[in-house]
């Protein structure tokens, strides 16, 4: 029983309109779905993927106009790695990211690898990474205003600021079942499966003190798993462990269940399936405001306590 990586991350915005526009046009992601938190359906909650929406490249954000800046800290997940296939794309990006006035740190290494880290326009930390052009079977959004030779190619790792990487270490392999297989002075690398992109954790120290919640954190990390079966397997598994975890909860696009490895790691376990096509064309992914059926009665209500999202605003 191992998980196959990671499915998606969920990260919290107060600015929503910026948000998409940095994550569309700047990143040259595809908007999948537009739809609502299903625990707060006053809040949007916006997923940005390759063209159909495959698991393992989906960034996801819940619009919470009224929170405050997130304080950066340990016992959190620190920043997000998306994989490019080539040290050619990094310098493209950097290139880019000067002509956007994207802020950045230029190319460098970071857990061994060849990083660019960088922050979105709400302080979110993210990287790309050179992944040497290993195989990629996502789907190539040719809308997105990137060549495809420097396209954004889902997740490449997670990375997790612990004041005890000791204490992370045992959640790690024994608690999620990642093999620990490579120390750097500033990380260390827990791998699932055969390894490589997408199924990479980053551990590295920080003894500040914990981070608070807020626009430009992350709220969760959603591990991958084939099946409902796999997921109750999973379950069972971390009930036995000791974990405190959800029941199966039906998202419609995917089911989840949801567990904390402290107090600040919020993580998700979720099924590859159905996908984002099961109430959308491809075609016409993330065009319109979707919702669950549980939630469609509720639609005329719904809508108007939303504000209309102004790209760039």
């Amino acid at each position: 029983m191992q998980l196959n990586g990671i499915h998606h991350i969920t990260a919290v915005s107060a600015q929503i309109g910026v948000n998409a526009d940095f994550y569309t046009r700047v990143l040259g992601l595809r908007l999948v779905k537009k739809s609502v938190n299903q625990d707060d359906t006053s809040a949007y909650h916006l997923f940005y993927a390759d063209k159909a929406g495959s698991p393992g490249t989906d960034m996801t954000f819940f619009d919470w106009a009224h929170i405050g800046r997130e304080r950066r800290g340990s016992d959190s997940f620190a920043a997000t790695a998306f994989r490019v296939p080539s040290r050619a794309a990094l310098d493209w990006w950097q290139n880019r990211f000067d002509s956007q006035s994207v802020a950045h740190q230029g190319i460098s290494h970071f857990a061994g690898r060849t990083v660019l880290a960088f922050d979105d326009p709400e302080g979110q930390r993210l990287m790309l990474v050179d992944d040497g052009g290993a195989a990629y079977d996502g789907a190539y959004w040719e809308n997105g205003g990137v060549p495809q030779a420097y396209a954004l190619r889902g997740f490449y790792a997670a990375l997790i600021a612990t004041p005890r990487p000791d204490q992370m270490e045992q959640i790690a392999v024994h608690l999620l079942k990642y093999q620990k297989t490579e120390e750097h002075p500033d990380a260390t690398i827990y791998t699932t499966g055969d390894g490589g992109p997408g199924r990479e954790l980053w551990v590295m120290e920080d003894t500040s003190a914990p981070a608070y919640p807020g626009a430009g954190s992350v709220h969760h990390v959603a591990f991958r798993v084939a099946d409902a079966a796999e997921q109750l397997a999973w379950r069972t598994h971390l009930t036995a462990m000791g974990a405190g975890v959800s029941e199966v909860i039906d998202r419609f696009w995917f089911k989840s269940i949801y567990f904390r490895i402290s107090r600040g790691l919020l993580c998700e376990i979720a099924t590859d399936g159905p996908g984002f096509a099961v109430d959308e064309h491809p075609d016409a992914l993330g065009e319109r405001l979707v919702l669950p059926p549980f939630l469609e009665d509720r639609r005329a209500q719904i809508e108007a306590g939303l504000k209309p999202i102004r790209v760039g605003q």
